[in-house]
């Protein structure tokens, strides 16, 4: 039963961030610069939410896949939207520390 509602309610396959990864994509962080500088996934950007959309050059120029992340998935899923309306490959990462500890 379990599987059967973890099938209905799926999003679809689970993505493979080590591989994204491994093909260059940049990881952008989201939370603001004092919450950054609390602990941050190594080699990832800050850009806070309120500040992305004067960054979309910057990421399409990049021409790399993005992760968002965030504290919780909420900012990195606002900023994926904002980015994907910009043609930017894009993957919300979620929470920070969960994907840290699975790259």
């Amino acid at each position: 039963m379990l599987d059967f509602l973890k099938n209905v309610f799926s999003s679809g396959p689970a993505t493979d961030y080590k591989a994204l990864l491994e093909a260059g994509a940049v990881i952008v962080d989201v939370r603001s610069a004092g919450e950054f500088k609390q602990g941050h996934i190594k080699g990832s950007v800050n850009i806070p939410l309120d500040q992305i959309g004067t960054k979309i050059a910057f990421l399409q120029g990049k021409n790399v896949p993005v992760i968002t992340v965030c504290r919780s998935g909420n900012r990195s899923g606002a900023a994926a939207g904002v980015l994907k309306n910009n043609g930017i490959e894009v993957y919300n990462g979620g929470a920070w520390d969960t994907l840290n500890a699975q790259i």
